[in-house]
């Protein structure tokens, strides 16, 4: 593949729902443009975006793929993204190296929750972004009432750019409303109306011209409605039926023509690897290296695949690299340009163009590349919180042994994955967007990395403590052929604030318990709060002190007094009206107003507290405390109550008491598993 300048580059993210055809389209502009031969089918697992075994066993995307293509001598980099939820962070990382958007939106379902949410993504990035309708030839497929739907929603800015040629259900192409071929019927009419009007309000020149002649030239037109784009203030819509290749190589026009090239975008936030000074980084290609990291994979082929985008400057393969986010120094191989899964070798790509690097030793995703003289750090993708977490067990001793390593290489892979050891319950906890996402990186874990597990629901990390002071006394005596054990201690035990965890300490006095066994007696509790008396939780919030107890000068031994101060605490605790207690979360909900109700019905049925609400541009900000046993599975009951239109963030609080009636069932589980 040739080296392409700054100017020539164009780079489009896609965005839709879950099932509005990024994928078949896709595969229409590769094909209109030559760079594949046959024209892939999602239902035949063949197109060149959805590669992997997991995208092709689901029929939809589960990661960005990078698809580049020419046409009229323009490069343009198609980055084609999840629509599904639960896959957010690829989205993500794909919106933060692009430069412009096309939106699908299905011609029979119309604007759905993933095209709302996908379109204020693209207004919070500020990226210039035209609408594409899909599936022009199924049943019940409107240009129009999609339209309507689309200007509904989005406003009235969006305004069509070229309309279906044929009839309904029948569309045979694509016709331009800026240089109509013919007169056309009476909404062609209309629709080009709203554009030129759309386009002239958009400049007080044109606005006067307008005004004046009542209409605008084809040049004024093309030139007013770039400027239109880039400032947002003109949403062009298009449209067509990919399966069949209707309306590919008009929207090849449109890209070419009207997207901006990276210079035309704003400069970049970046900073020295020190932290202190803060700088714009501007797509100049003769300037010093600046590129981030925005993906990673591991390719069971070329192993590990580092994705890029060149910001500044150029970068070329068999060259040496600085990292500035490690400073470390990286050796670079042969460059490549990946059309999904296929990578085509290039010498240099220059400022504005994305492409790969196999086999980078310590780059990871985020990390910066640049010229050690002239370190920068550019800020890198902040990938969304995990919402939803499974236990992970090996299937097989062997699985074990590799577990802890691959997981952590699929973490690598996908940021928004988290993996951590939760010590009060021994489980392996990975944690990520939804049910969906969790299957999709076991399946990963298998046929990447050869390691099978088990999944389940994560144990809810209860502790055990007391409610009243209480002493307590045990004598572990035991002779037996030879030198005896004795061991004898005296211990009260006090409960403490929440939080306080577990305290030890003595006040012996006399010699009645000989200091060199003190040490075993504080072994022998630490021992003891391991496991409660009630359902073998940890201890907390105790405070234990060895006050009294006796020894013998021939039997007694460190053993014996570990053995005495652990079962003084098993008593102690036994006698201190033992209590459960459970982790509070804290709850952030954020909902469409219509939903509040269901939600607040859905909070007040898991015992959680609502401690406040409040409406924010035609959305509920719910705060509220829960019991963490109770919405583990929050987030798929989130997405059902709210069509998928609802998110939240839940952090850990504190611990309360467990009511009386749940405690019993809690211990009756737990007696159940140690019988």
């Amino acid at each position: 593949m040739q080296v392409y300048a700054t100017e020539q580059i164009r780079n489009a993210i896609l965005l839709s729902h879950s099932g509005a055809g990024k994928t078949t389209l896709a595969e229409a502009l590769l094909f209109s443009t030559g760079a594949t031969n046959r024209q892939g089918k999602v239902q035949e697992g063949n197109t060149a975006s959805d590669y992997e075994p997991e995208e092709i066993k689901r029929g939809s995307s589960v990661q960005t793929a990078l698809i580049p293509c020419e046409w009229n001598g323009t490069k343009i980099n198609i980055l084609d993204a999840p629509g599904y939820a639960d896959f957010l962070g690829e989205l993500l990382a794909a919106l933060a190296v692009a430069d412009s958007a096309v939106l699908l939106v299905d011609a029979t379902a119309g604007v759905q929750v993933g095209t709302e949410q996908a379109w204020n993504y693209l207004r919070d990035k500020g990226l210039p972004c035209l609408i594409f309708i899909s599936q022009l030839d199924r049943e019940n497929a409107s240009f129009s009432r999609t339209l309507s739907a689309i200007q509904n929603r989005f406003g009235r800015q969006c305004v069509p750019l070229q309309v279906p040629v044929g009839t309904a259900n029948a569309v045979q192409g694509m016709a331009s409303l800026l240089n109509p071929a013919g007169e056309g019927d009476e909404s062609t009419g209309q629709y080009r109306e709203k554009l030129v009007e759309a386009i002239a309000e958009s400049d007080d020149n044109l606005t006067s011209k307008y005004l004046e002649e009542g209409d605008l030239s084809p040049e004024e037109l093309k030139k007013g409605l770039r400027a239109a784009f880039l400032a947002g203030t003109v949403v062009p819509v298009t449209g067509g039926a990919a399966f069949r290749n209707i309306g590919a190589k008009e929207l090849l026009d449109v890209l070419a023509e009207l997207l901006p090239h990276p210079g035309e975008r704003p400069a970049i936030n970046a900073s020295t690897p020190q932290g202190a000074d803060k700088m714009s980084v501007a797509p100049d290609a003769s300037a010093p290296l600046a590129a981030l990291v925005f993906k990673t994979t591991a390719d069971p082929y070329v192993g590990k695949l580092s994705y890029f985008r060149v910001y500044r400057g150029s970068i070329a393969s068999d060259s040496h690299v600085w990292n500035g986010s490690r400073g470390i120094s990286e050796r670079l191989g042969q460059l490549f340009v990946p059309r999904g899964k296929l990578q085509q070798p290039v010498p240099r790509l220059v400022a504005g163009d994305i492409g790969a690097i196999a086999k980078l030793g310590e780059t990871g995703t985020g990390d910066t590349l640049c010229v050690r003289d002239n370190a920068v750090l550019i800020d890198p993708v902040v990938f969304p919180s995990p919402s939803y977490e499974v236990s992970v067990e090996p299937k097989t001793k062997a699985d074990l042994d590799k577990m802890s390593m691959a997981l952590n290489r699929l973490s690598e892979e996908d940021p928004s994955l988290k993996i951590r050891k939760d010590p009060s319950t021994s489980e392996t906890i990975l944690a990520g967007r939804g049910e969906s996402h969790i299957d999709v990186s076991a399946e990963k874990l298998k046929r990447k990395f050869g390691v099978e597990v088990n999944l389940g629901v994560p144990k809810v990390p209860y502790r055990e403590t007391i409610k009243t002071s209480v002493r307590s006394e045990y004598k572990h005596k035991k002779q037996t052929g030879g030198h005896g054990q004795y061991g004898h201690v005296f211990l009260e035990l006090a409960p403490l604030p929440e939080g306080s965890g577990v305290e030890f300490g003595e006040k012996v006095v006399g010699g009645a318990v000989p200091k060199n066994y003190i040490p075993a007696v504080e072994k022998g509790v630490k021992s003891a709060v391991h496991e409660g008396v009630l359902a073998g939780f940890p201890i907390v919030d105790v405070k234990i002190t060895l006050y009294d107890g006796s020894y013998h000068p021939v039997d007694s031994s460190d053993m014996s007094f570990q053995i005495a101060g652990f079962q003084a605490v098993k008593k102690g605790m036994s006698q201190g009206q033992p209590t459960l207690l459970e982790p509070m979360v804290r709850l952030h909900v954020v909902v469409p107003d219509s939903y509040t109700g269901d939600i607040i019905g859905d909070l007040n049925s898991k015992r959680a507290k609502v401690l406040g609400m409040y409406p924010e541009s035609g959305m509920t900000n719910i705060d509220a405390e829960a019991p963490l046993a109770e919405v583990l599975r929050y987030s798929t009951v989130m997405r059902s109550l709210t069509q998928g239109r609802g998110h939240y963030t839940m952090t850990l609080s504190h611990y309360e008491e467990v009511p009386a009636h749940i405690t019993q069932r809690i211990v009756q589980e737990a007696s159940k598993k140690q019988s």
